[in-house]
């Protein structure tokens, strides 16, 4: 395009871009027009920029102050904000990364989303849902903890001092039948059986679902402990007067590991 210093001003006045006012930038917004008072999207004034079109940045945005969105903003590339930014409607990042250090959000739909850290209270109040990968939560604080789908904890503390759970291992074992003798002489069938997870000083609670059905003798005790990793001893003793026989059942068995 030709300069205007060889052009007539009755033909390239259209070319100039003006104030719609008369008086020129000054404190109160003013669209953009030009010669021929046809206006643009932008908006001027001394306290600010506006446009009411589509805002395009090609190169990197830095915003040192507020800003505030009342419609919809579509990123397709990275979005950095230093200062406080309150979005009154949706915001929609396509391609690229949204990476907001902290955020104050009253309510929020978020499909999907990468969160490091969350400082203070956060309250769900419908469900908590990943479709894929791993949600990670380092501390929960809650009173109440409702969750109808798989959670899975990495180490649970039991009240504000009391002893952290850090593992759990359940398992269920095949039984054959036994005859146990009267009490105080051969009184007692023994064996182990596999149990993936479970280690020297884990807490087994168990049980032999055919216990109850025990022929004889009605003075029967089961102890599980792990004698081995991944692996359960079972104890079953009559402490009766009389012999007796165990049917064959299942074993169901539950290793819990505690630490300080």
């Amino acid at each position: 395009m030709a300069t205007l210093g060889t052009q007539n001003i009755s033909t390239s006045y259209v070319q100039l871009i003006k104030t719609s006012g008369l008086t020129g930038i000054d404190g109160t917004i003013q669209t953009i027009t030009d010669g021929n008072n046809v206006s643009s999207a932008l908006q001027l004034s001394t306290l600010g920029v506006k446009s009411t079109g589509t805002l395009n940045s090609v190169g990197a945005t830095t915003l040192a102050s507020s800003l505030a969105v009342t419609g919809a903003v579509t990123l397709s590339s990275s979005l950095g904000v230093t200062g406080v930014a309150t979005f009154s409607s949706n915001i929609s990042a396509t391609t690229g990364t949204a990476t907001i250090s902290t955020a104050t959000i009253s309510t929020a739909t978020i499909s999907t989303a990468t969160i490091p850290t969350i400082n203070g209270a956060t309250t769900f109040a419908t469900g908590f849902t990943s479709s894929t990968g791993t949600n990670t939560l380092g501390t929960i604080a809650s009173t109440t903890i409702s969750n109808t789908g798989l959670g899975t904890t990495g180490t649970l503390q039991v009240g504000a001092s009391g002893p952290k759970l850090t593992a759990v291992s359940f398992g269920t074992a095949a039984f054959t039948s036994a005859t146990v003798s009267v009490h105080s002489a051969l009184d007692a069938t023994t064996g182990s059986f596999g149990l993936t997870g479970v280690a020297l000083g884990d807490m087994i609670i168990g049980s032999l679902n055919s216990l109850g059905s025990t022929n004889g003798t009605v003075n029967v005790g089961l102890s599980l402990y792990p004698n081995a990793t991944n692996f359960v001893k079972y104890s079953i003793q009559n402490q009766g007067a009389t012999a007796g026989t165990i049917p064959a059942g299942t074993f169901f068995a539950t290793a819990m590991r505690f630490t300080i």
